[in-house]
């Protein structure tokens, strides 16, 4: 049954992700990276609804950032790779603008592409898991709080507290799957336009 489960994870992430949107061949060069991607994500998000660990991996920047890289070289080598001479040169200059409006799209496209994307893969995935973080401990620190140190009345807004602590933790393993499932997608939509046949 588990190994079952492992497959069907597996599927997943080859037929949703890499081949629907890179296609057989592309897809298959580059499920191992989108593969890794999406369950280590997945896994060291889940870390943070673990009790007694009670922090995702994620949610410490050298994590994302690191994984922001790999995504971001990746994207830069699948480039590369399919058009030596061009890929720079497409990914900056849109074909069939005024050669005036060069001057202005090139720093945007560079901003956008090379130093705006690894920024923003980051801190989605950071800032997500922090905020969940931060959110169960709110909601268990405050039963805690209302039931073991003020007792009497306050128990009942306690009870309350846990209630929405255990709602949180169910709506958090569902963040966790979207994060790792959205850097994945993301990863592999940045390969997709590296690829591509202008390239």
């Amino acid at each position: 049954r588990f190994q079952s489960v492992i497959e069907m994870g597996l599927d997943f992430v080859r037929v949703n992700i890499a081949h629907d949107l890179l296609g057989r061949k592309d897809g298959n060069r580059f499920l191992p990276i989108l593969t890794t991607f999406f369950f280590m994500i997945l896994f060291m998000n889940l870390t943070g609804v673990i009790p007694f660990l009670n922090i995702a991996g994620t949610s410490v920047i050298a994590v994302p950032l690191l994984l922001a890289l790999v995504s971001y070289f990746t994207f830069i080598y699948a480039g590369v790779k399919k058009s030596p001479s061009n890929f720079f040169k497409n990914s900056l200059m849109p074909s069939g603008l005024p050669w005036v409006l060069y001057i202005l799209i090139i720093p945007l496209e560079f901003l956008s592409t090379f130093i705006i994307r690894p920024i923003t893969l980051t801190l989605r995935l950071l800032m997500n898991m922090i905020v969940g973080h931060l959110m169960l401990v709110l909601f268990f620190a405050a039963t805690q709080f209302f039931i073991v140190t003020l007792g009497g009345w306050w128990t009942l807004l306690g009870a309350g507290t846990l209630a929405f602590g255990f709602v949180f933790t169910l709506f958090e393993i569902l963040v966790a799957f979207l994060q790792a499932y959205v850097f994945t997608i993301l990863t592999a939509v940045y390969i997709q336009l590296a690829v591509a046949e202008e390239h």
